[in-house]
């Protein structure tokens, strides 16, 4: 038996369980790892609240963590137990000891990366390498707009930015938040709280505007993302803190200057293991070169999730939050 957390219904933080399970015997492809940090992520939420769906209830929650190889099955060869690995792209259920999932979903964890910073940063780390790296390849003095540049995505792009040459304007609710994500690398910041952030934005850029405005927010900002844009330039939608983007009319793009706007998810760009692996790859190289620090602000024990979850929800949080079993 090992413990895990489930929730029997859709609602708010209340209706996490905290139960004991029988974890499975993985079929032939798939390998049961031992978690030994768990990553807490705003997606999390999404699925606990039936924004998205995880099929039948009850259902296991989250989708990151490290730990070790625990069994394998018949016809896993890239893994042995007793490896260290890290996973981020699911399936559900990986707040708990032990987690079943296939082989191609993990990634081998080198020494130099521990348990807690994989868990911490692998699901943000690995958003960010494709936000910064394959919906627009920056190459350096470009300027972008990164709306919560200090929450856990947002902290880790401040410091990727500055590492590539790239200014990053992040906006942030307090000065305490902006004075920590310049620290972390960002250009300049803009408090959303009372300043107005196209406004801002034309202000900081001399009227030229932002080539990507990279946006996880979702309702609250797409209209002023779209006002920070240059004419031709991408607008990156990412996630829906705020709720969903919803009743679009394509025509606003073109009011706003023939825009181009992506909506990608981490699943869309690892599709293959190979390219898991080799995102994967770039992200542990860049913490191991030190351009990467990852903070762990917050440490809750497993049982504990629903306390972390609504913490995250009231962003209350800064860096990363992680769950211990």
């Amino acid at each position: 038996m090992a413990k895990r957390i489930q929730f029997s219904q859709h609602g708010g933080p209340e209706v996490l369980e905290y139960v004991d399970y029988e974890p499975r015997e993985p079929q032939p492809t798939e390998v049961r790892v031992q978690n030994k940090s768990i990553g807490l992520n705003f997606i999390d939420t999404y699925f606990r609240s039936g924004l998205y769906s995880t099929g039948s209830l009850p259902s296991a929650l989250g989708s990151e963590g490290a730990g070790v190889v625990e069994a394998i099955g018949s016809a896993v060869t890239d893994f042995k137990v007793g490896d260290r690995v890290a996973y981020a792209t699911g399936p559900q259920g990986s707040y708990s000891e032990l987690h079943v999932l296939p082989a191609d979903n993990l990634v081998k964890l080198p020494d130099s990366v521990s348990f807690e910073q994989a868990a911490a940063v692998m699901l943000k780390g690995l958003t960010v390498q494709y936000l910064l790296r394959q919906c627009y390849d920056l190459k350096g003095g470009e300027t972008i707009l990164f709306h919560a540049a200090a929450g856990g995505v947002g902290s880790l792009a401040c410091q990727w930015a500055k590492a590539l040459g790239v200014k990053l304007i992040g906006t942030v609710s307090t000065d305490e938040k902006a004075e920590r994500a310049k620290q972390l690398g960002a250009w300049a910041t803009i408090n959303y709280s009372h300043e107005n952030v196209a406004q801002r934005v034309l202000e900081l850029t001399d009227g030229k505007k932002c080539q990507v405005v990279y946006d996880g927010v979702g309702k609250d900002t797409w209209e002023t993302s779209l006002d920070c844009v240059v004419p031709r330039g991408l607008l990156v939608s990412f996630g829906n803190a705020s709720g969903a983007v919803t009743g679009v009319n394509l025509g606003i793009l073109t009011q706003k200057g023939s825009l181009f706007v992506t909506r990608p998810n981490l699943a869309g760009y690892a599709d293959t293991p190979q390219r898991l692996r080799s995102m994967a790859d770039e992200l542990f190289d860049m913490i191991g070169s030190g351009k990467l620090q990852v903070d762990i602000s917050n440490r809750y024990a497993l049982k504990e999730a629903g306390l972390a979850q609504s913490a995250l929800s009231a962003r209350q949080t800064t860096g990363s939050t992680i769950l211990l079993p």
